[in-house]
């Protein structure tokens, strides 16, 4: 629950001839929804702590500023009564009283009181508690027990009739007797005042010092003054008031006022002097009309326990608040204040009031539909109307002929008669004739609307334009017509931007910041300082407002208002924030409005509602943050509060998940309090700023941490709250074990050392001999290489060999053959005497042994082991065998063979047969394949 989401109201009483109207501070309410509990409060306190506590139905209910805590009453009993001394709460609840503290983990615990006295009457409730010096007093219908804090011993005071309410006023507790007399204590004793017999039947609410006099509340009759044992109505005035007025309760506020609260007519304040200064009811703000409790805490704020809910005043804000509960006035779009009448220009038309005044807006005759602007010039109201441009007078306006829809008015700067109004179709210019303001003319070559705009000079305007960007217009000498449009190239178009003139200076703002228009360069240029309007991604709005009368520069972004100071001469100007985080307010993108009311007194226009505050009483206080708790647990377990008031506390590694909450007890500012932290040892950076009270970490590493939490509220940041803790290792971790695994690691590395340089050591004997065998089996297959080439080599040779054989036995053939033709050629001459001498000549050559010696060494290179082997498997082979043997071994046929052998081809048949017998050769093997694969 975020306590900074407000409610705002007003009242607004319609009566036959006028309106009553007020300007209240802001109210918060709390349902049952919000405190989880029931509805009825009776009573509120307040702790050292700032704390606030309730005494609910349901029992006893504490609110830190962020969160609300359910604390059951002690015997499940409505709880009636409570009252903060220092940070201990005592309460009183049906036949049970005592107080609460607060242990070392941060939780409250309930001491019993009644417990020790054994003689409470039957059916007894305490309604009341106070406090005087040491004694503490509870009151109940019957009695009034006093308890010596001291010597924790009891007083009874015991009156003779049953009591109706206990006061204290200056250190003298009085009460009252149903029905009876007015009485106060004195030495443990009731001593009776004497009261006049007519003020017995009346039932006193509270009693109140004023002067030497007592001031009586009482619930149905007004308010009396005792005196010296004499009544006399306080003021008559509250008369009539009073008639209808039932007070269940009323308080003295810091200020002196009085506080009542009503049974059905809600919360009425009056001063000293009888007047009343305002009265809240359900219709202006509050949960309920019915005030069972009222309690004004150290910040001046007042805090309301209703039949249903809780409602918190800020009676000290500077901020004021009107609402129009009726609708009639409808969403404010400007405001301004002259001659002591405040007129705000609406959706619904033009209002005034005089100012300041309670009473009631008045509607301006003809002024129905939207207003847009309320700008003075010359002692000169205007209003820029969906219709046009008026001029009002008191509770009149009048209209200027001419033009239609008009946004925004300057005046020219050299010619004060003259009024350039910015229109939904360009600009027209207004004229002053004879001290009254006419339309003159419409500006020709422009029809854009022209809702900002501003002058660089008297003859050049810039015009912003969300859609179409930032438009320079230059115009001829008597502003009839612009003679040259030029769009600003260095600014880029944006929605909700804005046009204004500050330090004499043109300030163009949008969503990309707020830049600066050079003259001299003529284009414009980023400014540092004003863009940080929209820090932290902020931006809603680019609306700027110039506040004239303090030299002042309004913003707004997503949380509120920004404003800048400038006196025009020091550098050193600071951007000033204020938090309005309200959907009456929020609402109003690209439609911002406030004006100045009066001195620092500032008006913000909102839907259906206004505000106003005084920036002098918008000092920063000092925020108090609290961290509430601290909560850990395992990963399946439920969290346990811790005491956080340890020194560095120690948690066994399982409880590694850890919860903080934190609050600020602040109950003065109209803001949003958001919360930043960082947990040291995690993550050592500041988280980003949310409204979320508590933050939680899981799974922790062991080690040292500090949780680190800060505030910020209205641009004030607190001190820095720190928790430091340590996550302990787990027991396998420890420094022993630890020890002991460093050891074993040792251990490890050293045996690991030893296998390791064992196997490498094997490893490398086993790559030296595979080494070494690659070696040998690369020599091997070098070897094998050469021997291959070797025999390639003799391959080669021999098939060159058989090559020169196969050669020489074809001429060996050739010659033969051709021997032999020549001596059968030679045979067939008939004179053969001269021819025997050259055929015996044929024949030796025919039968040439060299021929044979010179084939066989050929044929013995080439197949050089044939014969040998041939020879030895057939010891019987003649020489003419082997060499019909060698023949066939070349694979010649018996018709080759023939001439070699000189005989003829029958002849060499015959030797084969001849050979295949001497070989002893069976019948199927054929003689050549013998030979061949021999």
């Amino acid at each position: 629950m975020t306590l900074y989401r407000l409610l705002f109201a007003t009242i607004f009483c319609i009566s036959l001839n006028s309106s009553y109207s007020q300007e209240l501070p802001p109210i918060q309410n709390f349902g049952p929804k919000n405190y989880h509990a029931e509805n009825q409060n009776w009573s509120i306190a307040q702790a050292e702590s700032k704390f606030i506590y309730v005494a609910n139905n349901k029992g006893l209910l504490e609110f830190n500023g962020n969160d609300w805590m359910v604390y059951p009453s002690p015997n499940s009993t409505i709880m009636r009564s409570v009252h903060a001394i220092g940070n201990r709460i005592y309460s009183g609840c049906y036949m049970e009283f005592g107080y609460w503290e607060k242990d070392e983990l941060g939780i409250l615990n309930y001491t019993s009181l009644s417990s020790n006295l054994n003689n409470l009457v039957e059916d007894e409730q305490f309604w009341k508690i106070e406090s005087v010096n040491r004694w503490v007093l509870f009151q109940s219908l019957d009695r009034i027990y006093i308890y010596d804090t001291e010597n924790k011993s009891f007083e009874i005071v015991d009156p003779p009739g049953k009591i109706h309410k206990m006061f204290l006023v200056d250190e003298t507790v009085y009460f009252q007797e149903l029905n009876g007399d007015l009485y106060y204590i004195r030495n443990g004793n009731p001593v009776a005042l004497g009261i006049e017999l007519e003020i017995r039947n009346f039932l006193i609410v509270n009693i109140f010092k004023n002067d030497n006099q007592l001031l009586l509340i009482t619930e149905k009759n007004g308010i009396y003054i005792y005196q010296d044992s004499k009544l006399k109505k306080w003021s008559f005035s509250l008369e009539k008031y009073f008639q209808n007025l039932s007070i269940y309760s009323a308080i003295e506020s810091n200020s002196g006022n009085i506080i009542l609260g009503s049974i059905s007519n809600g919360l009425i304040s009056i001063d000293r002097n009888g007047n009343i200064q305002f009265q809240i009811n359900e219709s202006s703000g509050l949960n309920n009309n019915t005030v069972l409790s009222s309690f004004q805490d150290i910040d001046g704020n007042l805090w309301l326990g209703l039949d249903n809910g809780i409602s918190f005043i800020n009676l000290n804000s500077p901020f004021r608040i009107f609402h129009d509960s009726t609708g009639n006035l409808g969403t404010i779009y400007t405001s301004i204040v002259v001659n002591n009448k405040l007129y705000v220009g609406t959706n619904q038309g033009l209002f005034y009031k005089n100012y300041p005044g309670d009473k009631g807006f008045n509607f301006i005759p003809g002024t129905n539909g939207q207003v847009w602007n309320l700008q003075l010039i010359d002692n000169t109201l205007f209003c820029n109307h969906h219709k046009g441009t008026f001029i009002v007078e008191e509770n009149k306006a009048s209209r200027i002929q001419g033009n239609l829809g008009s946004w925004l008015l300057k005046s020219a700067p050299t010619n004060p008669n003259i009024i350039f109004v910015g229109s939904y179709g360009g600009l027209n210019v207004l004229e002053r004739s004879y001290g009254e303001w006419k339309y003159r003319n419409k500006i020709e070559n422009f029809d854009i609307s022209s809702r900002y705009f501003e002058f660089v000079d008297s003859h050049t305007i810039l015009v912003n334009h969300e859609y179409k960007g930032v438009i320079k217009l230059t115009l001829d000498s008597i502003y009839g017509k612009v003679t040259s449009i030029e769009v600003e190239k260095n600014i880029n178009k944006s929605l909700n931007s804005s046009l204004v003139k500050f330090d004499d200076q043109i300030l163009y703002s949008g969503e990309r910041g707020v830049f600066r228009f050079n003259t001299t360069t003529n284009e414009f240029e980023k400014d540092s300082l004003i863009s940080s309007f929209y820090a932290d991604e902020t931006y809603s709005s680019g609306k700027l407002i110039y506040d004239e009368q303090n030299n002042r520069l309004w913003g707004f972004n997503s949380r509120g208002l920004v404003y800048l100071n400038s006196d025009g001469l020091s550098e050193n100007r600071e951007i000033n924030s204020i938090s309005l985080l309200n959907d009456s307010f929020n609402n109003m993108i690209g439609y911002e409005n406030i004006s100045s009311v009066s001195d620092q007194k500032y008006l913000f226009g909102g839907s259906n509602a206004y505000l106003t505050f005084d920036l002098d009483k918008l000092k920063p206080n000092e925020i108090e943050l609290s961290l509430n708790s601290v909560e850990i647990r395992s990963l399946e377990a439920n969290f346990n509060n811790i005491d956080k008031s340890k020194d560095q506390p120690e948690f066994d590694n399982k409880f590694n998940n850890i919860r903080f909450q934190y609050s600020v007890p602040e109950y003065v500012s109209f803001g949003k309090v958001e919360f930043q932290n960082m947990l040291e040892g995690h993550y050592n950076h500041w988280s980003d700023w949310t409204t979320s009270s508590t933050q939680q970490y899981e799974n922790l590493q062991a080690g040292d941490y500090i949780f680190k939490v800060r505030a910020r509220l209205n641009g004030q940041i607190s001190r820095p709250q720190n928790f430091s803790f340590t996550i302990k290792k787990p027991w396998y971790l420890s420094n022993i074990l630890v020890s002991f695994y460093v050891l074993g690691f040792i251990i490890l590395l050293i045996a690991i050392h030893l296998i390791y340089k064992t196997y490498y050591k094997n490893q490398r004997l086993r790559l030296l001999e595979k080494a070494q065998k690659e070696l040998e089996l690369k020599q091997l297959e070098g070897e094998q290489k050469l021997i291959a080439l070797n025999n390639e080599k003799l391959k080669q040779d021999i098939e060159n060999k058989n090559r020169e054989l196969a050669i020489s036995t074809m001429n060996l053939i050739k010659k033969n053959e051709f021997l032999n033709s020549v001596k059968t050629e030679l045979s067939q001459v008939k004179e053969v005497k001269n021819i025997k001498p050259i055929i015996r000549l044929l024949d030796k050559n025919l039968n040439s042994s060299d021929d044979w010696e010179l084939f066989k060494e050929a044929f013995n290179n080439a197949d050089k082991d044939f014969l040998k082997k041939l020879k030895s498997n057939h010891p019987n082979l003649t020489p003419n065998d082997l060499k019909l043997c060698a023949y066939l071994r070349l694979n010649l046929t018996s018709k080759e063979i023939a001439p070699l052998l000189n005989i003829s081809y029958r002849s060499t048949e015959v030797k084969r047969y001849r050979l295949r017998k001497k070989m002893n050769l069976p019948h199927e093997t054929d003689l050549t394949n013998y030979i061949l694969e021999l």
